[in-house]
């Protein structure tokens, strides 16, 4: 039986992280989009930090709580997709690769914010130090959820955004040949998830770039 005390406290640990990656990376598609050409997220109000702007029931709330409250090994999330008209950007192969690489990007950015919190966390005079180790335990928080955000969206597999860079980067008969796969991307990512292969890809760059975070924040 998962233990509810022990849910309850990781969900207050992880709620705030896994909240702002994912309203960042989808804030950075937008923001973006907007800036080469397509207003679409701004004018339907979704260029906000506002979580609630951007929350996707399954995606951010149940999932997540349910990979918390059996365990699970990894935290994963999403949010609802911030709407972009391609074709309304001004250089529409080329800014699809700035708009879909925004969103990991924001996610790199995230994990040095959180990194900077973990690092104060460890540092604050005595008068306060009770911030101490919830600072410290939600900066861990934040620097893996972006850390999993950043390198799992990086796979070039549509509609991953690492899938869209492919798109807009290669040839064009290879770029029609994955763009086709988009469709049945998320099939393609649950068999790698169950089947082990992901984690082998994704579980040494990850330990890597983790562990680089928590040096810079003090903790290694």
């Amino acid at each position: 039986m998962p233990d509810i005390d022990s849910f309850l406290r990781q969900f207050a640990i992880w709620a705030l992280p896994v909240l702002f990656a994912i309203t960042v990376h989808e804030v950075a598609h937008g923001w973006v989009a907007w800036k080469r050409g397509d207003p679409t997220a701004m004018l339907m109000g979704r260029l906000t930090l506002n979580p609630l702007r951007h929350i996707d029931l399954f995606g951010t709330v149940l999932l997540p709580a349910v990979l918390l409250l059996f365990h699970s090994p990894f935290l994963f999330g999403y949010a609802k997709p911030v709407p972009v008209n391609f074709e309304g950007l001004r250089n529409p192969r080329r800014d699809m690769v700035l708009v879909a690489v925004a969103g990991p990007l924001a996610n790199l950015l995230m994990a040095l914010f959180w990194t900077a919190i973990l690092w104060l966390g460890a540092h604050l005079p005595g008068v306060i130090a009770y911030f101490a180790e919830p600072m410290e335990l939600m900066g861990q928080a934040g620097i893996i959820i972006n850390v999993v955000l950043f390198l799992f969206n990086l796979i070039p597999i549509p509609p991953l955004d690492g899938g869209r860079v492919a798109v807009g980067l290669l040839p064009p008969n290879a770029s029609d040949i994955l763009a086709r796969i988009e469709p049945y991307g998320f099939i393609v990512l649950i068999v790698l998830l169950f089947s082990g292969v992901l984690g082998l890809i994704l579980g040494p760059p990850f330990v890597f770039i983790r562990d680089f975070f928590l040096h810079l924040g003090g903790l290694i």
